[in-house]
């Protein structure tokens, strides 16, 4: 890397770490989820301390890398490393103007939404094949809404990527609806699997509409901070709630979780 290059990778990052600690609704999003974090991924350890089936143990090593990753993430937006400044395109509300990307938080989601779809999975007993599909569609959503918030060259292709998104979204949503219930019921663990799929589908359907109506969108709502809060909120819902919910109850029934065996692939 040049000189030049480094030196304004820097003068980026400064100029993004001024803007947040600036703005305090904007930082407090970005602090109040890395103690979450810090704070879930103990208490999940401490939780699994005495879980000794090894799909139990799965299930927890899945889940806690939803916090160690999110802790990750969050320090690397509020330091500046994962925050750019992007000029938006013509047709966009803000044309012309340059607003803060927190483009980190798509590569948090490539990587901790699989494992929360993982965990859905080996709960549910779903069958291999089935679950690398939907996990891969779901890395494909994320990556998709990563280039939807970055293109700057067309507001239109920004909408492209967009529904992208949403079409590997709606694979998604297809096997936590319809498909997954009957290999849970199978499994036995139908009724925490209910209320996992609730809990995880009502807030992911909350992140694309943020991003329609945030900045990244149509800028009805052109407060980084609030944006920033609404995504925040979300994460700590879907990633830390869930997190605790699941493992709790695997704790509990840590026979059931057994008696479910391993996924069997098909030949």
């Amino acid at each position: 890397m040049s000189a030049p290059t480094a030196a304004l990778l820097q003068a980026t990052q400064a100029e993004a770490v001024d803007a947040i600690q600036s703005d305090v609704l904007l930082s407090s999003s970005l602090w109040v989820n890395i103690a979450l974090a810090g704070f879930s991924a103990l208490l999940f350890v401490y939780m699994g301390r005495n879980v000794t089936d090894s799909r139990a143990k799965f299930i927890f090593a899945a889940t806690l890398l939803i916090p160690l990753v999110s802790i990750s993430s969050y320090t690397g937006l509020v330091s500046g490393l994962t925050v750019g400044f992007i000029e938006m395109p013509a047709g966009h509300a803000l044309a012309g103007e340059e607003v803060m990307s927190q483009w980190g938080r798509y590569l948090t989601w490539a990587l901790s939404t699989p494992m929360i779809l993982l965990a859905l999975g080996l709960l549910a007993k779903v069958d291999t094949p089935d679950l690398f599909t939907v996990i891969a569609a779901d890395i494909g959503m994320c990556i998709t809404g990563l280039a939807a918030a970055l293109v700057t060259s067309s507001y239109a292709l920004r909408w492209v990527f967009y529904l992208i998104s949403c079409a590997f979204f709606v694979v998604v949503l297809y096997a936590v609806l319809i498909e997954w219930p009957e290999a849970a019921a199978a499994a036995g663990t139908d009724e925490i699997f209910g209320t996992l799929r609730a809990l995880t589908v009502v807030l992911w359907l909350g992140y694309p509409i943020i991003w329609a109506l945030g900045v990244e969108g149509l800028a009805l709502v052109q407060s980084v901070g609030i944006t920033s809060w609404g995504y925040s909120a979300l994460d700590i819902g879907a990633k830390y709630v869930f997190a605790y919910l699941l493992l709790r109850w695997v704790a509990a029934n840590e026979e059931v979780v057994s008696e479910a065996g391993t996924a069997p692939v098909d030949d």
